[in-house]
């Protein structure tokens, strides 16, 4: 563990030394090693942490926000979020950085409308690399690749008007590069990134992006949800067990084709149904059953996939109680059958 730490902590060291250059190239970049390969398969099973504007909206979609201080959690508690997920057999995070709303949950100097600048008041992301650190967790991040601040002004789109198509065509890649740069440099080295694709590009292609970020950290997967094929990594929204070639294994989103692809991971909330935020109080008793979990981890560990389960932390920024408990007996499961231990 100690060498992989060393080796990891090289590659962000030299991507800083790359930022010193006047402007970052955005050729192709080299594959990473069989030996980065298997190490990334091995994570196997992780927790999605989504948290956001949308936990207090009781919508997928958070639209027409005016203030940061719409984000008004009681408290945040990433060492339980970490510690389940440890109890669960997890070995890592996948924590969402930025939503479509763009609403940036790190201290970035981007803009702001961000964390630091709501009632919290804290950089989110740093209290969970710490928490990952203290609980031998390893950090993935969640990052919209457009978002609603992006749009064009003088499209305006009314909230309520949802099929309007500025919705979806939001550009800035200048800024875009600035988040990412922001976030692979800042905190510590990153397992990949789950590119979501639902708003657009941001202006910079798939291609373009999987060039820049490799730049700052090679060892960094990259997958997109959906649109043009790029990167390492099959990100599969509500997908299921799967080699690279099933089709279905990417969920309904995902390209139809796996080549190209190193790797795969698929994703689903642990709710029960297709909602990633916290939703309400009505529903504090949805939870997907520990059984049910194990079958799909144990399909991960099958066919080398990454299982990421969405976890939605509540309003008081704790994991709720159906999901310790369903997590702590999913990680009883495991410990019961050595041969699928993570």
């Amino acid at each position: 563990m100690a060498n992989d730490f060393f080796v990891r902590a090289r590659s962000v060291f030299l991507a800083l030394l790359v930022l010193s250059a006047p402007c970052l190239a955005e050729g192709p970049m080299s594959r990473p090693s069989e030996e980065r390969v298997k190490e990334f398969r091995d994570l196997k099973f992780g927790m999605f942490v989504c948290w956001s504007f949308s936990t207090f909206s009781d919508k997928e979609w958070t639209r027409g926000v005016k203030d940061v201080s719409f984000f008004n959690p009681s408290g945040m508690d990433t060492d339980q979020w970490a510690r389940v997920a440890k109890e669960a057999g997890m070995n890592y995070i996948l924590f969402l950085t930025k939503h479509h709303d763009g609403f940036c949950l790190w201290d970035t100097k981007t803009t702001a409308w961000k964390v630091t600048n709501s009632p919290l008041g804290k950089d989110v992301l740093a209290a969970v690399r710490k928490s990952c650190d203290k609980y031998g967790l390893k950090l993935a991040l969640y990052f919209s690749e457009g978002d609603w601040t992006w749009i064009d002004p003088k499209e305006s789109p009314n909230p309520e008007n949802t099929k309007h198509p500025a919705w979806k065509r939001t550009k800035n890649p200048e800024m875009k590069k600035a988040q990412l740069k922001e976030l692979l440099t800042q905190y510590g080295p990153i397992e990949f990134f789950w590119m979501d694709h639902a708003v657009g590009d941001g202006g910079l292609s798939h291609k373009e992006t999987v060039a820049f970020m490799k730049q700052l950290q090679p060892d960094c997967f990259v997958g997109f949800n959906h649109g043009p094929v790029a990167g390492d990594l099959r990100a599969g929204e509500l997908g299921e067990p799967g080699s690279l070639e099933d089709t279905k294994g990417g969920g309904p989103y995902a390209a139809k084709d796996g080549k190209g692809y190193l790797a795969a991971e698929f994703c689903m909330p642990i709710i029960g149904f297709a909602r990633w935020f916290y939703t309400n109080p009505g529903n504090s008793d949805k939870c997907m059953s520990a059984e049910e979990i194990y079958r799909l981890y144990v399909g991960a560990v099958e066919y080398g996939n990454l299982f990421s389960l969405d976890v939605g932390p509540d309003r008081s920024g704790r994991l709720r109680e159906i999901d310790v408990k369903t997590l702590r007996e999913v990680g009883r499961l495991m410990r019961n059958n050595v041969a699928t231990r993570p």
